[in-house]
């Protein structure tokens, strides 16, 4: 007979087992609000999903090379650990990658693979930071006040607007960076779909290599850049990607690249992501992942490795995923820009990169509605369409800024809702 154990305690903020970081740890209110969209889904009702930065493996599958290579190589048997840094095979073929595409040889001591990239940013973050020391990042943004939250750092939080794309500029970092430790930016932006201005980021990055050289003739720690561009071959229109070190070459000693195959190539499950950057700093990233066990399987890291090699099937498919998050996101631009024609208070910044569109229902103060969270309930309940509002990527200000991500549904689904969105508001202006 078994013994009955499901009368233990459930988790409470003032459970005592455990210690004072994870009472104080926040959960995800992306991954909440999913939840709920799964079981409204789980009981019949149809649902317009733009929640979760994921794919729908009905949408965009995994490229056809890539799923074959998994399989030969789980038959090969390269199913034992890896190595802490990475499949040798792997690292070479992500700095062939890097030299190709972006015009940035590193040496393989500056590439270290892991289990996706939110190991790499724990790395990076990790192998930073002391206690106590300052991390500074815009908002919205993804995730980094969890990551500044476990490791004990201080977190300076800069608040960005739509007129910038939510970009921060030179300005609004510059009182921060004569005592940050870390600086963390993304581009192209989760949650936003907007990118960088190339001429923004100069000044940045400028003025990091400033303040590090004055660091090291005072010998002091310098200013380290993690730069998440998990997204970067997904841009759209005129907009280019830029980095950091093709900027401003100096920054290579003080950057960190966040990267992975799980957005470019729709492959979230498959977990394989790397940092890349100077020795110093990815060995002792290298170190951390070692000691937590956060590689890759090494199956899908020797199928990467084959995968990205094979130039033609990854251009190929990098053309038609980019022509399918774009139709989708244009889909959506036009009809909130048709509903702003209309006179309704929405808008929409175009779409610049990822799989994400902002969009603005300007609607806190009508019809009781006082919170995002309120709007993004009403437009669940009377058109059935599921967004994340701006809150929960840090963003404070009840503005009515919404992420709508398209990984997960088709344009016909996005076409059909639209219509049910325009109604709704009209019903909330009307105080229906």
């Amino acid at each position: 007979m078994a013994l009955d154990l499901t009368s233990l305690p459930r988790p409470s903020r003032d459970d005592t087992t455990v210690g004072t970081m994870v009472r104080g740890l926040v959960g995800s209110e992306i991954l909440r609000i999913a939840a709920e969209i799964r079981e409204l889904v789980a009981k019949g009702t149809k649902v317009c999903n733009l929640t979760v930065g994921d794919f729908s493996p009905k949408e965009f599958p995994i490229p056809d090379g890539l799923r074959a290579q998994i399989g030969t190589a789980l038959q090969a048997g390269e199913t034992n650990y890896p190595p802490s840094d990475g499949v040798l095979e792997l690292r070479q073929a992500v700095q062939r990658f890097y030299e190709r595409s972006l015009g940035l040889k590193y040496p393989l001591e500056g590439i270290v693979i892991a289990g996706g990239a939110r190991p790499i940013i724990y790395a990076a973050y990790r192998a930073v930071l002391d206690p106590g020391d300052v991390v500074v990042y815009p908002v919205p943004s993804w995730n980094n006040n969890h990551y500044a939250h476990m490791l004990g750092a201080k977190s300076v939080v800069v608040t960005t607007d739509a007129d910038s794309g939510f970009m921060p500029t030179l300005a609004q970092l510059e009182p921060h960076l004569s005592t940050a430790r870390l600086l963390c930016l993304c581009s192209p932006l989760n949650p936003t779909g907007t990118m960088v201005d190339p001429e923004a980021l100069r000044a940045i990055c400028e003025r990091i290599v400033q303040e590090n050289r004055a660091r090291e003739g005072r010998g002091q720690k310098p200013l380290i850049l993690m730069y998440d561009h998990i997204y970067w071959v997904l841009s759209f229109g005129g907009t280019k990607h830029v980095t950091p070190v093709e900027l401003v070459p100096e920054m290579a000693p003080y950057t960190v690249f966040v990267d992975g195959i799980s957005k470019a190539f729709a492959a979230t499950g498959v977990r394989v992501g790397w940092g890349v950057g100077a020795p110093t700093l990815i060995s002792r990233m290298r170190d951390v992942l070692g000691h937590v066990g956060a590689w890759a399987p090494k199956a899908e890291q020797v199928a990467t490795a084959r995968y990205l090699d094979d130039t033609q099937a990854t251009e190929a498919f990098l053309a038609t995923m980019r022509a399918s998050v774009d139709a989708r996101l244009e889909a959506l631009h036009r009809g909130f820009a048709r509903m702003k024609d209309a006179g309704l208070p929405v808008r929409a910044i175009a779409p610049q990169g990822a799989i994400y569109l902002s969009v603005q229902f300007d609607l806190v103060g009508r019809d009781g509605l006082a919170t995002n969270d309120a709007i993004r309930k009403r437009l669940l309940e009377k058109a059935r369409f599921a967004v994340v509002p701006f809150q929960a990527f840090g963003l404070a200000e009840e503005s009515g800024w919404f992420r709508l991500s398209v990984g997960a549904t088709s344009v016909a689904e996005i076409e059909e809702a639209l219509p049910r969105v325009e109604a709704a508001v009209r019903e909330i202006l009307a105080g229906k």
